[in-house]
């Protein structure tokens, strides 16, 4: 699939730029991302470069994940990261995928998470045809979930010992979304991407 890019009121979310590679480096140095996503730590530029500039790129190309840098449209900052992975092929009855998010420190509490996902979710379902869309996050989790929830998604229960962190099996809790589930409101602007090389995926 061809990347695309998505407005919204405040941000932009758009394919990641070779540029962004120390911006993302540097927002995974804050403990929290790497405590509650798949982001290793320490988390290397080397890392990050890689992420941006074949992980992402390889993903769009395979059609398997989609993911957006959220950029700050005030002054280009980076917000965040907001991707799709496709849990089944789309052209099958199941049509799934999980959403995953992480946020910059010194962006969060403004909401952009879920202005975002908004968008993104709207995307999915109105472009994608994805027809349940899932959430997963460590068990404790609750800054996640207060964005999921705030989204429209029902907390379905927990996986036991699902997820394995640090040599140690943790609960994961689990919640979905339906397009039914969704208030009625216009869909988020889109456009082709331009031809800027690497996208980042959600690390986690």
């Amino acid at each position: 699939m061809k990347p695309v890019t998505l407005t919204t009121e405040r941000l932009l979310l758009r394919p990641f730029e070779p540029s962004d590679a120390p911006a993302v480096h540097a927002a995974c140095q804050e403990p929290d991302i790497p405590r509650w996503t798949s982001v290793p730590s320490p988390y290397t530029l080397q890392e990050a470069e890689r992420f941006v500039g074949t992980v992402v790129p390889e993903g769009w190309r395979d059609d398997t994940t989609y993911n957006f840098a959220v950029v700050s449209k005030a002054d280009g900052s980076l917000v965040g990261a907001m991707g799709l992975v496709r849990l089944t092929q789309l052209h099958t009855p199941e049509r799934q995928a999980e959403l995953g998010y992480w946020t910059a420190k010194e962006q969060r509490g403004q909401r952009y998470t879920v202005e975002a996902a908004r968008a993104v979710l709207r995307w999915a379902f109105q472009e994608l045809g994805v027809e349940r869309l899932e959430w997963l996050a460590e068990a404790g989790n609750d800054g996640s979930w207060a964005v999921a929830r705030k989204l429209g998604f029902q907390r379905e229960g927990t996986l036991r010992a699902k997820l394995v962190q640090e040599g140690a099996r943790r609960d994961v809790w689990i919640g979905s979304l339906l397009p039914s589930d969704l208030p009625d409101a216009p869909a988020p602007t889109r456009a082709p991407a331009t031809d800027r090389t690497p996208y980042l995926p959600y690390p986690g």
